[in-house]
């Protein structure tokens, strides 16, 4: 099981890269992911990202830095706590991420087409638990509209 996680991960990685590098933005894959934890779950601390991100708090801020500067996350001051800086998605960020996103379910669509049809359920399913274990959250269930 191990091995065919590794393999199917290894192909899923591939396919984000690609559909990432057909974009016009200089985004790398860590900062990618950034962007997706604030569409998926809203505006956060850099230090909340941090967490979510698996990185130490100044990574998370270096790669924030980056981002705003692309002008795909913004920053404003947290208003209950003025010494946190809240970070979200831009519009520019959300496109990014509508972007990718679109490409990357082209690409699949193309890959499911090679799997037979009444193997289509059960994989589904499978995708699920896995996603669900990753706390990875269904595209549908995605926060919508989270900007500065």
């Amino acid at each position: 099981m191990i091995e065919a996680a590794v393999t199917a991960s290894r192909a899923l990685v591939a396919l984000a890269a690609r559909s990432l590098a057909d974009c016009d933005e200089d985004v790398t894959l860590p900062q990618y992911r950034m962007l997706v934890v604030l569409g998926m779950r809203g505006p956060r601390p850099s230090s909340s990202l941090a967490a979510a991100l698996g990185v130490a708090p100044p990574t998370a801020t270096r790669m924030s830095d980056r981002l705003v500067r692309k002008g795909l996350v913004g920053r404003r001051t947290n208003a209950r706590d003025r010494r946190q800086v809240m970070l979200s998605l831009t519009p520019a960020g959300r496109r990014l991420l509508d972007t990718v996103t679109e490409h990357r379910r082209q690409e699949i669509r193309a890959l499911l087409d090679g799997v037979p049809r009444e193997r289509h359920p059960s994989l589904v399913e499978a995708f699920r638990l896995f996603a669900g274990a990753a706390g990875e959250l269904a595209e549908a269930d995605w926060a919508a509209g989270w900007e500065l």
